[in-house]
């Protein structure tokens, strides 16, 4: 369970520095070059995808022992 505390806090960290960007109008689409974020939603959306937090999380498959 430590594990995924130090994850979430490193998370929240990640969409904080993006919304702070945001709010400061330094956040660009894409990369250095694109053009300037202005709506809220695209900021926590570009936020999440860099904290990793919109990708589903991964489920095993049992495996199938062969005969």
């Amino acid at each position: 369970m430590a594990e995924q505390s130090a994850s979430a806090d490193m998370n929240e960290r990640k969409v904080g520095i993006v919304m702070r960007e945001f709010k400061k109008g330094k956040l660009r689409a894409g990369s250095k070059k694109g053009p300037k974020v202005t709506a809220r939603k695209q900021a926590v959306a570009i936020a999440m995808s860099e904290a990793g937090m919109s990708r589903k999380p991964k489920v095993k498959k049992p495996k199938v022992k062969k005969k």
